[in-house]
This record gives structure tokens, sequence and C-alpha cells, in this order.
């Protein structure tokens, strides 16, 4: 199978994954209102996308917008989901350049928690305490814990199929199309 068939399988595969998960899971979220809600395991398709290219992270990040959105959550929840787009693209080329799934999840945690930031500021306003604890720290902890669902399902696979983390979806570092 081609390189871009490969990556439309599974940027389709890690969609469906990312719609479904808000919509079904509802037993897995914590909301805090106006405009923090954490959704267990709904990074984990993001975090898996990184290890495949940029493209498939970015399409996967707009599935997961449009599952928050398809669930029914309030703007500023789907608004948060919208910068899995970004969280998603950035980590894909960190593993890219460094080969270093841990070092991306580390690196896009504060960038994810700073983005969610600031994407609720137009619904609640500047207010420092639930901006920055409830929705800076509070996703930079579900982006972690996210990360290590994803990470310890990642590991399973690549021992299943006897390969490294890096290339259990393929190699597609070399055939980049974002």
């Amino acid at each position: 199978m081609n390189t871009k068939i490969r990556q439309m399988v599974y940027a389709g595969l890690l969609t469906a994954l990312a719609i479904i998960i808000p919509i079904q899971f509802t037993f897995l979220r914590f909301y805090v209102p106006p405009a923090f809600s954490a959704t267990l395991a709904s990074h984990v398709p993001m975090m898996l996308s990184m290890l495949i290219s940029p493209f498939v992270a970015v399409v996967v990040g707009i599935g997961s917008t449009l599952g928050f959105l398809l669930a029914g959550t309030p703007a500023p929840v789907v608004a948060r989901a919208a910068t899995h787009i970004i969280v998603g693209y950035i980590g894909a080329k960190i593993i890219m350049k460094n080969r270093s799934y841990v070092k991306a999840v580390a690196i896009t945690a504060p960038i994810h928690g700073l983005l969610e930031m600031l994407v609720v500021i137009p619904f609640v306003g500047i207010n420092l305490n639930f901006i920055l604890l409830i929705t800076t720290i509070g996703t930079m902890i579900h982006h972690s814990i996210d990360g290590i669902i994803a990470y310890v399902l990642i590991r399973a696979i690549a021992k299943a199929r006897n390969k490294s983390i890096y290339n259990v979806f393929g190699d597609f570092r070399t055939h980049q199309t974002i």
C-alpha cells in the first residue's frame, strides 16, 4: 500500500476515534463550568497521529473539534478542541525532528495549556483564577495523562508488531504532505 493511502487510512481511523470519544465517553468527562472539561482519552488519537505525520495530526485535530461539536459541548469546549489541530501538528514536527515521543508530549503540554487558555478568554473574560489555574494547568495535566495512555497503547502495538514506536505505523518521515 502506498504511503499516501496508508496515511489516509490512519487519518480516517484516528479521526473516527477523535469524533467518537467525546460523543460516547461522556461518563469519562469532568466538567467545570463555564469553559473547562476533560474527557479522559480525548487526546489519545491526536497523540497517536503525531507518530504518523503532521498532515494526519491536523486531520485528527479537525476530527476532534467536530467530535466535541457533535457531542453538543459548549462553544468554549469546542474552541478548546480546535487547539488539537495546532498541538498535534507541532508534536508531529517535534517527533519527526527528534524521534522522541516523550519530548513531544512534554513540549506540547504547555503549548496546549496556553492555547486553550487563549481560546476561552472571549467566552469567560480575563479571570486569572479560572483561566490560569483551571484551564491552563488542567489542560496540561489532562494532556499528560492522555500522553501516558497513548504511550501505553503504542508500546503494546509496537511490541505486538516487533517494531519501534516510531515506525509501528510505517516510516512516513521522508514522505510528508505538510
